[in-house]
């Protein structure tokens, strides 16, 4: 894909990650569609740049997704990416009944909307030049940690999923991208500090999204045409891959 020039659509781009990315392809030449939640935040955003185009948008909400799906087709025709980026990180207790509302809305949000949202956009963007899809996973589709089960376990079914849609679209023109962050310094998560705040050491997000961008421009550079450049594990992430059971013992306190 093209890292410029394009139309593209960023869940989840009111914080992290998903802001990151609307700022900086934005700033590459990009028009970007920045869906999220938090009006007050893609406000704040469509303020930065005239590139960013704010659409609030809940995507645990079935009827929300197809409306963005059809409300992006009809006002913004020329998209040809989509990054599917909004996640909900909650710690659940498998020890104890789980508490069904907040499970849906963890698998919702992360597994279900961008299967959903995907399987809407591909016959268009089936017809768009250099068109793509980046699905964004985690280090810890591949190393959990155990206290966050629910959060983990979608992010390696983004994983699995990648991997299938990457070969049902294989004769399609669209390319199926994967990045799998490490822990990244974001809100992320924030629910479970006393200060929401609070740096919790992850990797600085700048740092990520250069990396990340790299990347993909890496594949831009006509690099070939495998799973070297079509998945990429960012930083910490790329040894949670390399190094699964040995990392998740270790992650885990060593008890299995």
């Amino acid at each position: 894909m093209q890292t410029t020039g394009n139309t593209v659509l960023i869940t989840g781009a009111t914080s992290g990650i998903g802001r990151a990315f609307a700022q900086e392809f934005a700033a590459r030449g990009n028009t970007v569609i920045a869906c999220g939640r938090r009006e007050e935040r893609l406000a704040g955003l469509s303020r930065q740049s005239a590139s960013i185009v704010p659409r609030a948008c809940d995507l645990s909400s079935a009827e929300e997704r197809q409306r963005l799906a059809e409300w992006v087709i009809e006002h913004h025709p020329q998209l040809n990416v989509l990054i599917n980026n909004a996640g909900v990180q909650l710690a659940t207790d498998l020890t104890r009944p789980v508490d069904l509302a907040r499970l849906q809305a963890e698998v919702e949000t992360n597994f279900i909307a961008p299967v959903l949202l995907t399987s809407f956009l591909v016959p268009h963007l089936s017809t768009r030049k250099d068109a793509a899809i980046i699905n964004i996973s985690s280090g810890l589709a591949f190393a959990p940690i155990a206290f966050m089960p629910i959060y983990c376990a979608t992010k390696a079914a983004m994983h699995s999923l990648t991997l299938s849609l990457r070969h049902q679209l294989r004769d399609s023109g669209i390319s199926v991208f994967e990045i799998a962050p490490p822990s990244v310094d974001t809100e992320l998560g924030s629910d479970r500090r006393a200060d929401p705040n609070e740096s919790h050491g992850g990797m600085p997000i700048a740092q990520f999204t250069e990396l990340a961008m790299a990347a993909l421009d890496a594949h831009t550079l006509e690099a070939a045409l495998d799973a070297h450049t079509l998945e990429a594990a960012i930083g910490p992430a790329a040894g949670m891959r390399e190094n699964r059971e040995a990392l998740f013992d270790r992650m885990n306190g060593g008890r299995g």
